[in-house]
């Protein structure tokens, strides 16, 4: 039987985990989230970054090497595409990260992700794969992930803190809400994983970081980061 998603006990060692976690959750970047529709209630921010971009990304984030070096292109599809179905050449090249926090009573209503296809231009144009990072799960009742394929359900997901889930791009999906204290929050780093032609990879940036958190969070990250060396002009 053909494998449509595949399930990480582990999605990365405690220690580079616990870095990520903090990393991420504990941003200047996190605010509500600049996605619409089914994730208004939501709170986080998004990357959109092409193979160009991705030494810039872990300049700003470098906790984030290891979990996109396991997760991101080949690797995550792989098990995901039969081998008669494998393209050499047919490897994600543009990504959409996106960090994902909710609270207790929001969800997430059914949908297919496709974040980056009106920036490159395209319809009807899914991610290759889907790949979500628990950081953090309440002890709490409900917030499941729920997956379709058409209109079959195909998977009912019960989150952990740590595990990982890869799912084909083109797959309906959706959040349950939960139930737990006012103050508990779910918390997961979703990469959408596209190959794009060449002429719609061009209208992407090579990295842009999009934040609602106000133009204080900029100035934070912008001061946080390590001064360029002093070089005289020729």
């Amino acid at each position: 039987m053909l494998k449509i998603f595949r399930r990480q006990r582990q999605g990365l060692p405690a220690a580079e985990f616990e870095a990520l976690r903090a990393s991420v959750m504990a941003s200047a970047f996190v605010g509500s989230s600049t996605l619409n529709g089914p994730f208004e209630s939501s709170r986080g921010f998004g990357i959109t970054f092409t193979r160009k971009g991705l030494g810039e990304l872990t300049k700003r984030f470098p906790a984030l090497a290891p979990w996109l070096t396991c997760s991101l292109g080949a690797p995550a599809i792989r098990a995901l595409t039969p081998w008669w179905r494998r393209v050499p050449s047919r490897v994600p090249n543009a990504w959409y990260l996106n960090l994902l926090m909710v609270g207790p009573g929001a969800e997430v209503a059914r949908h297919i992700d496709g974040t980056l296809m009106g920036p490159a231009g395209v319809t009807d144009h899914p991610p290759e794969c889907v790949s979500v990072l628990y950081l953090a799960v309440p002890a709490a009742t409900g917030g499941m992930l729920q997956l379709w394929n058409g209109s079959i359900p195909v998977g009912l997901i019960t989150p952990k803190t740590g595990e990982a889930v890869h799912f084909r791009g083109d797959l309906a999906h959706a959040v349950r809400a939960f139930d737990g204290p006012a103050e508990a929050r779910r918390a997961s780093l979703v990469i959408e994983q596209y190959f794009f032609e060449p002429e719609a990879l061009a209208r992407l940036p090579a990295f842009q970081l999009d934040s609602r958190a106000g133009f204080g969070a900029y100035l934070k990250d912008h001061a946080a980061r390590p001064p360029k060396p002093f070089e005289l002009e020729p």
